[in-house]
């Protein structure tokens, strides 16, 4: 199951934005694309 086109994906978890926005305010880095909003493979 490889997929090569990465650039199309956006990353499930922080849904594209490449952070998370926190309960308490402010924002956290998403660890699972590196900020970026892509998917990794």
């Amino acid at each position: 199951m490889a997929v090569k086109s990465v650039d199309t994906k956006n990353c499930e978890y922080c849904s594209g934005k490449g952070y998370f926005q926190l309960v308490l305010g402010g924002s956290e880095t998403c660890s699972s694309c590196g900020g970026s909003g892509k998917k990794k493979e």
